[in-house]
C-alpha cells in the first residue's frame, strides 16, 4: 500500500501540494487525475523520491521514501514523463546494468530478464541499441526496466503517451497482469477512456488536493454525471468554488 500523509509542497513560495493525503491499495490499479498545474507529476516525484516533501510524509507499505530511500527504491518500479534510455546500450544491456543496481546477479538475475523479456515480448529488440526506437518500443523498455526487479509498487506518468493501438494494448495487458499478482499501481493519465477501463478506484487532484476519490462508477454518482470525463470536469474545475474534500488516509 502506498500511503500519502498530509503532504505539502512549495515552489518559490508558490503552494503545489497543500495537506495532500490519499491512499493506493495493494491488487488494485489507481488513476491519478487532474488539470495542467494540478500537481499530479510533483506528488509522483515525491513518491518516487525524486523530490522531497516539504511537510508530511510517503510510505511504500512501512517504508518512508524519505526516511529509507534506498530501501524504497527497491520496492518501486517508475515509468517517468522521460523514458531515460541509454542510447548505446542494447536493450538487453541496458536492462541487466537496472537489474544489477537492483542487487540481482548470476542466476535470479538470469530469470529476471527472462521473464521481462518474455513477458513484453521484447525478443526483437533484445540485441539492438535503443537509438532510433519508436515511441511504443522505448514504452516496453521503459516498463521492462521498471518491472525487471518484480516491485511490489509501480508508478506510471502518463504512460500510453504517444502509443500506437498495439503498444497501448500490450500496456494495458501487463498492468491488469500485474493487478492480479498484487502488485500496486498508480498512473497519471489524460485518457479518460483507459481510466475507466483499467481503473479500481480513481483520485481527482485540483489546486494540489484530493477533490474526489472512488471507483469510476462512484466518481459518476457522486457528480452526477453520466460519463467519467464529464464527471472529471465537475470535479477537479468545480472545486474552486468550495473548499476541495480531502480523502482520509486508510
Amino acid at each position: 500500500m502506498i500511503r500519502v500523509e498530509s503532504v505539502d509542497k512549495q515552489f518559490a513560495g508558490r503552494p503545489v501540494l497543500d495537506n495532500l493525503s490519499f491512499t493506493v491499495p495493494d491488487g488494485q490499479i489507481t488513476a491519478l487525475l487532474g488539470a495542467n498545474g494540478a500537481g499530479k507529476t510533483t506528488c509522483l516525484r515525491i513518491i518516487t523520491g525524486l523530490l522531497r516533501a516539504d511537510a508530511g510524509r510517503v510510505l511504500l507499505g512501512d517504508i518512508d521514501v524519505a526516511q529509507q530511500p534506498m530501501a524504497a527504491r527497491r520496492q518501486l518500479g517508475v515509468v517517468g514523463d522521460r523514458e531515460g534510455l541509454y542510447e548505446r546500450l542494447t536493450v538487453a544491456e541496458y536492462l541487466t546494468l537496472f537489474a544489477s543496481v537492483q542487487g540481482l546477479a548470476g542466476k535470479s538475475l538470469e530469470r529476471a530478464l527472462d521473464a521481462v523479456r518474455e513477458e513484453l515480448e521484447l525478443d526483437a529488440l533484445w540485441l539492438r541499441r535503443t537509438r532510433g526506437f519508436s515511441q511504443g518500443e522505448r514504452m516496453k523498455v521503459s516498463l521492462a526496466r521498471a518491472l525487471v526487479h518484480r516491485p511490489r509498487h509501480l508508478i506510471l506518468d502518463e504512460p500510453t503517451r504517444g502509443l500506437d493501438v498495439l503498444a497501448a494494448r500490450l500496456l494495458r495487458r501487463t498492468l491488469s497482469r500485474l493487478r492480479a499478482q498484487g502488485t500496486t499501481i498508480l498512473f497519471s493519465s489524460h485518457v479518460m477512456s483507459e481510466v475507466a477501463e483499467l481503473s479500481d478506484r480513481v483520485l481527482v487532484m485540483a489546486a494540489g488536493r484530493i477533490v474526489g476519490g472512488g471507483s469510476p462508477v462512484e466518481l459518476m454518482r457522486e457528480s452526477g454525471c453520466d460519463n467519467l470525463e464529464d464527471s472529471f470536469v465537475t470535479l477537479a474545475y468545480g472545486a474552486a468554488a468550495g473548499r476541495p474534500r480531502q480523502e482520509e488516509p486508510a
